[in-house]
């Protein structure tokens, strides 16, 4: 009598990379995603907070396709302890952030004609007067100034505030809200204490825009609400989404952009030159630049997946890496090359799938037109301070100079 051949065993799994996440200067590039996006395949991680441990693509082609898979869920992350790089999770529940089709569905299409081509085309003169008078005051001032101060700071800041509806008195204090919310250095209590007050203020609007409505985005979402298309939480979550993404993640990414611009002379050089590589050039400073810190928000695979020969099972957290994705070698010729007349894949800064970045248009325009008016006014624009002496974000999820001084 013969015997059956022994069942076939799976693989076991990878170990898991402990990843501290460590603070890093200027635009260096995480050490560990660099290795793992040219080993190629899927990793498993631990991060420093929550429990268990993840998945991570870092390879173009499984990044995309993970972000694009049905598949996989944000929803399932509420209220379970994935390992995580903050101890609190940054998204609120009930937000487009973390929800699946078709409440994300619903909750994006009302955001939709705030931040789409032709709001945002009518919104760019807007932008262009702001930052001439921004440009105005600095050079009244005098060399050097800080940027982040006079400029990157408070520009996506009014026009998100203008955007949202929220008087210019409160912007200030939505931007300690912001810098608190956005740390990863802080205790889950003290996040959570951030967010209710934060969502305590735009109830309180809620309630104001009710009585006084006006022609801005809070007001239609608050009309959306009274009619029953958005419940409260939902209309408070999508809120504080706009702010902490449309004041911080904006600020940083054009500073980064100046710094990255300063600190490679070629470059701005041949972008003076030929200023209709503009808008090339601020693709390529998307794809370039490391804009944030670790990974976003994990997803929960509500079934079997495999992607890049790796079997994800359901119940399984992953993560995408779009910064790694961008500095594919097999994607991008000599990725860690700045070189702003690329034109190869389109980068994935913004993310990809049913949860792209709703106010991509309107980042590249700020984009656009503030690096367009820098430049032009300030021909000799240049780092008022030795690089090594600049001082960098620590404890934050968005990377990005404290200050950036600069003179002319």
């Amino acid at each position: 009598m013969t015997s059956s051949p022994p069942a076939p065993q799976e693989p076991p799994a990878p170990v898991a990379h402990d990843w501290p996440v460590d603070d890093l200067r200027g635009l260096e590039f995480d050490p560990l995603i660099h290795r793992l996006v040219r080993e190629g395949s899927l990793s498993r991680i631990r991060l420093r907070f929550g429990e268990g441990e993840a998945w991570l693509a870092t390879r173009y082609e499984d990044v995309k396709a993970i972000a694009s898979d049905p598949r996989t869920s944000r929803a399932l992350t509420v209220d379970r302890p994935v390992t995580s790089m903050t101890p609190h999770m940054v998204a609120p529940p009930g937000g487009v952030g973390r929800a699946d089709p078709p409440d994300h569905t619903r909750l994006r299409r009302l955001t939709a004609l705030t931040f789409g081509r032709k709001r945002v085309a009518a919104l760019q003169e807007r932008t262009e007067e702001l930052v001439g008078r921004m440009l105005d005051r600095m050079a009244a001032q005098g060399p050097p100034a800080d940027l982040t101060e006079h400029l990157t700071g408070p520009l996506p800041a009014q026009l998100i505030g203008e955007l949202l509806g929220v008087p210019p008195c409160d912007l200030d204090q939505l931007q300690v809200w912001r810098a608190i919310i956005l740390s990863s250095n802080r205790s889950q209590q003290r996040g959570d204490a951030i967010k209710k007050e934060i969502a305590g203020y735009f109830r309180a609007m809620v309630a104001h825009r009710r009585e006084h409505p006006g022609d801005d985005l809070f007001s239609a979402l608050v009309a959306a609400h009274t009619e029953g298309g958005i419940s409260l939480p939902e209309l408070v979550s999508l809120a504080v989404m706009i702010v902490l993404n449309g004041m911080d993640a904006v600020r940083n990414q054009v500073s980064n952009m100046v710094y990255a611009l300063l600190t490679h002379p070629d470059q701005l050089a041949r972008l003076r030159a030929d200023p209709a590589l503009l808008p090339g050039a601020v693709e390529e400073l998307l794809r370039y630049i490391p804009h944030r810190n670790g990974v976003g928000l994990p997803r929960i695979a509500t079934e079997d997946i495999t992607v890049g020969g790796v079997t994800i099972r359901a119940g399984e957290a992953v993560y995408v890496s779009y910064v790694a994705a961008n500095r594919d070698p097999s994607v991008f010729k000599d990725p860690d090359r700045l070189d702003i007349g690329r034109a190869e894949a389109p980068h994935l800064s913004f993310g990809h799938g049913a949860h792209y970045c709703v106010g991509a248009i309107l980042t590249r325009m700020e984009a656009q037109v503030l690096l367009s008016a820098l430049l032009d006014r300030f021909p000799h624009l240049r780092l008022a301070v030795p690089e090594e002496e600049l001082r960098w974000r620590r404890g934050s999820i968005n990377r990005g100079p404290e200050a950036l001084p600069v003179a002319w």
